[in-house]
């Protein structure tokens, strides 16, 4: 390990208080400087937004030495954001999300804010991960991940990473298994099926409460995150935001909009 302290920041989506989040500060504060910047409520499900039509407002909750925490009242990419450019005197070294209450495997990574965080992390090219396991109690006791945190985390600080290139780590729902190991490998392939829960209010104004399930594409491939996570193993995908879809572009370049004028 390297003698030089880290500059460490830890965020979620399940807000500051979460139990999750309190297992990663005190993991992370063995390898540095501990800056927490966490929403001050629950964030699941943000994704990658941020706030614009309201002000954001951060409190400094404590400061100690090698220890400063920080509660926002943004989405968890708007606490990167402050951390990175307003609130962090030092260049931040790595960036640690989570651990989230709940997986995010396979296509939840687009909507999740633990992820986003991560991700927002890659593209300011710092080491980041983000941590979740497949639990959603908020009195889940997730002190079983440290061990393999520990070890994911030590070998990124040591070695060299991609740009912009960030780790979504999951992990199987520890209070009913013992963890047999990591595998690095791809998300699967999946969707969320919404369902809507319709009800009225004590006004009797209609509302709808959006829930549903993930449909597996790539059931029983065990080259995929969501298939090892029910084997009971923690998986590792790294993760980098491109969007295009480079095989098509040539096709859809000949497409007659190409040479459409005015």
């Amino acid at each position: 390990m390297s003698e030089k302290r880290l500059n460490i920041l830890i965020t979620n989506d399940d807000g500051i208080t979460a139990r999750g989040l309190r297992i990663l500060i005190e993991t992370a504060k063995q390898y540095g400087d501990v800056l927490v910047v966490a929403p001050d409520s629950h964030q699941s499900a943000k994704s990658h937004s941020i706030t614009q039509a309201a002000p954001i407002r951060f409190d400094k909750v404590i400061e100690t030495e090698h220890y400063t925490e920080y509660s926002c009242s943004g989405t968890p990419v708007d606490c990167v954001k402050l951390a990175i450019h307003e609130i962090s005197e030092r260049k931040i070294d790595l960036i640690l999300s989570g651990i989230n209450h709940g997986s995010n495997t396979s296509v939840s990574v687009l909507y999740s804010g633990t992820m986003a965080a991560a991700i927002e992390g890659g593209l300011h090219n710092i080491k980041s991960i983000g941590f979740s396991v497949d639990n959603h109690s908020s009195e889940a006791d997730f002190s079983d991940t440290v061990p393999w945190m520990e070890k994911i985390i030590e070998e990124l600080i040591e070695k060299e990473f991609p740009v912009g290139v960030c780790l979504n780590v999951n992990f199987p729902d520890v209070s009913k298994v013992k963890i047999k190991g990591i595998k690095t490998l791809r998300g699967a392939s999946g969707v969320w099926g919404e369902q809507f829960i319709k009800a009225n209010d004590p006004h009797k104004r209609n509302f709808v409460w959006i829930t549903g399930a993930l449909t597996n594409n790539d059931e029983g491939n065990p080259d995929t995150d969501l298939y090892q996570i029910e084997k009971g193993f923690a998986t590792v995908v790294p993760i980098k935001v491109d969007f295009n879809y480079y095989d098509f572009i040539k096709e859809l370049s000949t497409w007659k909009f190409n040479d459409f004028k005015i």
